[in-house]
């Protein structure tokens, strides 16, 4: 490339920046009261409701518990070093459904174990040679699965986690890129189904068995691999006999799997103006309602499937002025001044605006599909900050990656 055209390249770039800024700086002051914002220092990567509670995973390197009611931060869990990217679950006490013990992963490549009634570390774990992006607890048979940026997905032996750190359990390296989101459901046999998802569009799908021994080990098994997406998935969930995915090439796909398992006619592509982050299949939720959710661009979209093979757009809400990362459904259960329990259920939005955002369930129902997405821009142009300490010190990050840091990372 000659200086004249790589001085034009980084003056049309400079200028593209400028303009994009400028679009998210008015977009923010038109929406800066929309969903009753809970301002976070960094963004949330992960989140997960419990009760009234919001759990994330912060880009500050911490984790945080927010009461969703009087949007106050309750507790801090500090350690990390890098953004923390997800988060997951275990009973302190086992079996007993508790959940009191809270795990996070890192891009500082470490998998923490926390004590949520006294908010003390249990233990640190080097899980991965680069970043964690995904943990999936599995309960009933005592398996924590990771996955990370090195393309391995791991499996961790979760027995007496209180005395000793999860101890290595097995691990699948089939995958050529980046693992980014991982599902799975243990089965009555206690073998476990697994689906792991990668940054090309791959899915591949896994019989886990344990193995007799002292050290519990699991053998994995590839039944199946999916093409079916174009490119990087960014959210998987399954249950009920149905794969659910979202993915960059601006599709949501629902598949029954195994194949053959479902007798309806198939839900086609639901298909986006951008790509699409974050899913929300309100069939599976405490509402089983026949409606989806679903995040792209800036914007919250909501389909009724209640007819799979027609589904239909009922809502749009120009939710946030930069990217959805994640949804989740949050039942508010309240008293009435009768003593009587009111229910009502709220969609919670995270973005790379670095807010938490509450949307009444009704307020997207009745919302109108106006495509308000319609002039946003795909591609985020940023520079790339370096992270803090030694996140990439052993591995080289491709540019998605960056991309994805500069996103992560930019102060706005």
């Amino acid at each position: 490339m000659s200086e004249i055209t790589a001085d034009h390249s980084y003056l049309l770039r400079s200028a593209a920046e400028l303009e994009l800024t400028e679009a998210r700086r008015q977009k923010a002051e038109r929406t800066k009261s929309l969903g009753s914002p809970i301002q976070l220092t960094g963004n949330a990567i992960d989140i997960q409701i419990r009760g009234n509670y919001a759990w994330i995973a912060e880009s500050s390197h911490v984790a945080k518990k927010i009461d969703l009611e009087t949007r106050k931060t309750l507790q801090i869990y500090r350690g990390h070093r890098a953004p923390v990217t997800c988060l997951a679950f275990y009973d302190r006490t086992p079996n007993s459904g508790d959940e009191k013990l809270l795990i996070t992963g890192s891009w500082d490549k470490t998998i923490k174990i926390w004590d949520t009634n006294t908010k003390g570390l249990v233990s640190t774990t080097a899980a991965h040679d680069d970043f964690v992006k995904t943990l999936l607890v599995m309960p009933s048979v005592k398996l924590l699965v990771s996955s990370s940026s090195d393309k391995i997905v791991k499996f961790w032996d979760l027995t007496d986690v209180l005395e000793k750190p999860p101890q290595p359990a097995g691990s699948v390296s089939a995958h050529s890129r980046p693992v980014e989101c991982i599902a799975g459901i243990a089965n009555a046999d206690d073998s476990v189904t697994l689906f792991t998802a990668d940054t090309m569009g791959v899915l591949k799908v896994w019989k886990l068995e344990r193995e007799g021994g002292p050290r519990p080990r699991w053998r994995s098994t590839l039944q199946d691999t999916l093409n079916h997406h174009r490119t990087r998935i960014t959210e998987i969930i399954y249950d009920a006999g149905y794969i659910w995915t979202a993915s960059s090439d601006e599709t949501v796909q629902v598949i029954p799997y195994p194949p053959g398992s479902s007798d309806q006619k198939p839900t086609p592509p639901l298909t986006h103006p951008l790509p699409v982050r974050a899913i929300l299949p309100l069939a599976l939720s405490d509402l089983e309602e026949p409606y989806i959710v679903t995040g792209y661009g800036d914007v919250i979209r909501l389909y009724d499937v209640s007819t799979p093979s027609e589904p239909e757009v009922l809502g749009e809400i120009d939710a946030h002025w930069h990217d959805v990362t994640a949804l989740r459904l949050w039942i508010q259960r309240s008293r009435t001044d009768n003593g009587r329990t009111r229910i009502e259920p709220w969609i919670i939005s995270t973005s790379l605006d670095g807010t938490i955002r509450r949307w009444r369930f009704s307020e997207l129902h009745d919302s109108k599909p106006d495509n308000p997405a319609g002039q946003s821009k795909a591609t985020v142009i940023a520079p790339t900050p370096q992270p803090s300490g030694d996140v990439k010190d052993q591995v080289e990050i491709t540019e998605e990656e960056e991309r994805e840091l500069a996103e992560l990372m930019e102060e706005d």
